[in-house]
């Protein structure tokens, strides 16, 4: 494969996506590409995809690489970190197969992904997978002691304007399926009305939807400044050790933030902030649950996530994989059926009818009559 165009980079995926035109080429570091910046990286629709890491590196199954190349998309893998220091953004390039070119000069060469080559590494980290768990579960035991917290109550919850007290919560993260299935949730939310939370970018899946979000939680680095200034209350999650990441791009911002310092993750304090509040029930959408989801976001382990949830417990629903359970398909042949069986049911009325039998005799004898004549 050949192709020619400009370079746009960023060792943030997540970040580069927001810039990306049908007609760039994406050069990216980022090892084990997980699913759901794949799936951001096809909505782009861009053509080529350069990685100076590992797009699988074997250590779990990720999908992200496969969904790349199942939508066409040219592989370049393992590049070398070195590249980010030869181009700029903006910089035209030619790629031919596995090579990369500047202003007519070889500047890095990888290897082509295929279909082929992705599902034989898949194949392999499924072999792998045992060792892998095993070593989260050890992470996850040693890590429960430092995040005791969470479930003992020992956390200050910042006092909000939202009124949750015996209302629904929905509670929505960018994470496997969450368009989907809030798209699902769009009567639910039409309905119910509850409060809404988004945790970083599910504050734009909102949005996108048509809704806005009455909270914001979160880092603040994968939210748009939209979302931000769309009159939600921000929260900012600041870690054990008080750092808050996310405070200086909102005061940059004009926004005053409230802060919640907590250990674990942004989607885990969420469900603790609605919990906290007094819902009735806190619907989550796009959390995430399994072995796959968890290394896929890079953690190590699901202490805080398991803690959480142990508190939350009956008051939370996971709405995750409900597009696949219900889908609603009105199709023409249902209407032709529903006029059918109405028009069928007003016959049988209206022949029942002594008037209308009496009616239609004396129309018959009527033409019978004029037949004659």
């Amino acid at each position: 494969m050949e192709y020619t165009g400009k370079v746009k980079l960023d060792k943030r995926t997540k970040n580069l996506v927001k810039r990306l035109t049908p007609f760039d080429i994406a050069l990216i570091d980022h090892l084990d590409l997980d699913r759901v910046t794949a799936e951001s990286l096809v909505e782009t629709k861009v053509k080529v995809v350069i990685n100076a890491d590992s797009f699988i590196s074997g250590r779990y199954p990720n999908q992200g690489p496969l969904i790349l190349s199942q939508r066409g998309i040219h592989l370049i893998d393992s590049v070398g970190p070195e590249i980010f220091e030869r181009i700029r953004e903006g910089s035209v390039v030619q790629v031919k197969g596995n090579k990369i070119f500047f202003k007519g000069k070889e500047i890095a060469r990888g290897k082509v992904l295929t279909k082929k080559t992705i599902e034989k590494k898949m194949e392999n980290a499924r072999k792998r997978i045992g060792k892998e768990l095993e070593s989260f579960a050890i992470n996850t035991l040693s890590y429960i002691q430092d995040e005791k917290e969470l479930l003992f109550g020992e956390i200050e919850i910042p006092r909000l304007k939202v009124d949750f007290f015996k209302r629904h919560v929905l509670v929505v993260v960018r994470g496997y399926d969450y368009k989907k299935d809030l798209r699902a949730l769009r009567p639910y939310i039409r309905d119910v009305k509850p409060v809404l939370i988004g945790v970083d970018g599910g504050a734009d899946a909102l949005l996108e939807e048509g809704f806005k979000p009455d909270i914001i939680i979160g880092d603040m680095d994968s939210v748009s400044d939209k979302a931000l200034l769309s009159g939600a209350e921000l929260v900012v999650h600041a870690y054990s050790n008080g750092y808050a990441p996310g405070v200086k791009r909102l005061l940059k911002l004009g926004l005053e933030p409230k802060i919640f310092r907590s250990p674990g993750t942004s989607e885990d304090i969420s469900l603790l902030l609605a919990y906290e509040n007094g819902p009735d029930l806190i619907v989550a959408v796009g959390t995430h649950a399994n072995l796959i989801e968890f290394l896929d976001k890079g953690r190590k382990g699901m202490s805080s996530t398991f803690l959480v949830r142990l508190k939350v417990g009956e008051k939370l629903v996971d709405a995750k994989g409900v597009s696949k359970l219900y889908q609603s398909r009105v199709k023409i042949s249902h209407f032709l059926l529903l006029f059918l069986a109405t028009l069928t049911t007003f016959s049988a009325i209206v022949l029942a009818s002594p008037w209308v039998k009496g009616f239609i005799r004396l129309l018959i004898m009527k033409i019978q009559l004029w037949l004659r004549f």
